[in-house]
């Protein structure tokens, strides 16, 4: 096998006065096969053939055998036509000449053409693709076999400088006057920035949450040359070359995306908007312990709704409660839901409830779910509470952190207030803040005791994987009383 020669990216380096910075070293062996792949050669048939379909050009040749087959594409390296079965008619067949033997391929048309999971838009792009990645595959199997073994992602360093200043750009401002001006030299720096460069400088920026993230990776076709981040080689091929995080942008090989770390740190720029989105995608994007959504509404709730009657039971207006979640989508936390906006505080109230059922991931996850119900069939009052807390620890790091808050928020306790949690030089506006806990402390007015709220809180925070209406029923009262114990235990549970 040749040696692999290395080549820097144009697009993929940073220009900057950071002496310490090294510039990713990009493999270039792989890219090199596929400019020497072999390139497509359409046979054409000479003849008019009836019932071609329309989807297929002149390389279509009816019903031949896959011997009449074989002799039309001569030995030449590339060459393809296409052909209707003999033994099925109506079924088509690709049959394509590479590494001095004819291949027969099954052939389908939905709107594009595909023998397998890539879909085209030509023939020819079909052949060109399928021909780079038989050749790239046929050379280097062996290469690609062992190119997740020295992965480059771990091992780069990256400038201090280059890290304060994509944490600048990213960092969540809460206060207009804080916010740091970058000149435009800098800006212009920071836009050339990987995407690889950036998850490095979040890495090491001692104010972001540390909740780990899976990458949400999905197929992802490529315009132009591109190389893998975690690997360094080539993304070979015509599309779906390979996978791209749609939270932080990294791209990766398909077969290296199992070996990347659960590091995603998601960019503002990525997520577009905040009901719907996956919570601790949200909060990481925001740089957050909770989401703002969570924080907002439950201050303004104590600030001026704790003795309203039917407190989270009574409904607010459908349409200014999507108002609001609007609001929340286009101004972040900037969105004001303040009484001169709002007065009624049930609106309020039903824009927290519709974010939590809004969660593409409940609260309480998918995976958690079986394990809280069946600790709430278990009799026995200590040992049921001994399984809700152990249920409650594989919660993710966000999950757990959200549940707190709100179980806080409606519990009647205030021993768990600590001067600790709202630091100097921050104001009760400010998100870090910990509610006082008053919702079931105000139950003489408000009506709202822990039954009630778990009544409430229970289909909101816990969802059935199972798409079931038998057992979404089945399964209510015992959200009522996991929720139920989460308020009345809280002091206990986190």
């Amino acid at each position: 096998m040749a040696a692999s020669s290395n080549s820097s990216l144009s697009g993929s380096s940073v220009s900057s006065d950071a002496e310490e910075y090294q510039p990713p070293i990009w493999k270039s062996y792989l890219y090199q096969l596929q400019q020497e792949a072999p390139r497509p050669k359409r046979i054409i048939c000479a003849g008019e053939v009836e019932n071609r379909p329309k989807y297929y050009g002149r390389e279509f040749h009816g019903i031949i055998s896959r011997e009449q087959a074989d002799e039309l594409l001569g030995g030449v390296e590339g060459a393809y036509i296409l052909r209707e079965s003999q033994r099925q008619p109506g079924c088509y067949t690709l049959a394509l000449r590479f590494g001095n033997q004819t291949l027969n391929y099954r052939l389908f048309y939905d709107g594009k053409h595909f023998v397998g999971e890539k879909r085209f838009e030509s023939i020819h792009d079909l052949v060109t693709d399928g021909l780079i990645t038989l050749y790239i595959e046929t050379k280097a199997s062996e290469y690609i076999s062992k190119m997740t073994t020295n992965p480059i992602y771990e091992h780069i360093g990256y400038a201090t400088l280059l890290r304060e200043k994509v944490s600048r750009r990213l960092s969540r401002s809460k206060n207009e006057s804080r916010k740091t001006s970058v000149t435009n030299e800098e800006h212009t720096t920071v836009e050339k920035i990987s995407s690889l460069v950036r998850r490095a400088a979040l890495t090491h920026n001692d104010n972001h949450f540390n909740y780990e993230k899976t990458h949400n990776f999905k197929v992802h076709t490529f315009r132009g040359p591109h190389w893998c981040e975690y690997c360094a080689n080539f993304m070979w091929g015509l599309i779906a070359q390979g996978v791209r995080c749609s939270d932080c942008g990294l791209n990766v090989h398909k077969q290296c995306s199992k070996h990347v770390p659960n590091d995603c740190q998601p960019d503002l720029k990525r997520i577009k908007k905040v009901y719907c989105c996956d919570l601790t995608t949200l909060v990481k994007a925001h740089n957050t312990q909770r989401p703002m959504v969570v924080d907002i509404c439950i201050r303004e709730i104590e600030a001026r709704g704790l003795k309203s009657e039917g407190l989270y039971r009574v409904s607010g207006f459908t349409e200014h409660i999507e108002d609001v979640k609007m609001a929340f989508d286009r101004d972040g936390e900037k969105a004001d839901i303040s009484a001169n906006i709002y007065p009624d505080i049930n609106i309020i109230t039903g824009a927290l409830k519709l974010y939590f059922r809004d969660l593409p991931i409940p609260v309480i996850t998918y995976d958690t779910y079986p394990k809280f119900i069946e600790a709430a069939k278990i009799s026995n009052a200590d040992e049921r509470l001994e399984a809700v807390h152990d249920v409650l620890m594989l919660l993710p790091p966000a999950h757990y952190e959200t549940l707190r808050y709100l179980m806080i928020h409606l519990k009647n306790s205030t021993t768990n207030i600590q001067k600790t949690s709202i630091p100097e030089n921050k104001n009760l506006g400010d998100c870090n803040f910990i509610p006082l806990g008053r919702v079931t402390l105000n139950e003489k007015d408000n009506l709202m005791n822990a039954e009630n709220l778990g009544i409430v809180f229970g289909p909101t925070l816990m969802r059935s994987p199972e798409d079931s209406t038998l057992t979404t029923l089945h399964d209510m009262r015992y959200q009522k009383l996991i929720v139920q114990i989460l308020i009345e235990n809280e002091d206990v549970l986190f």
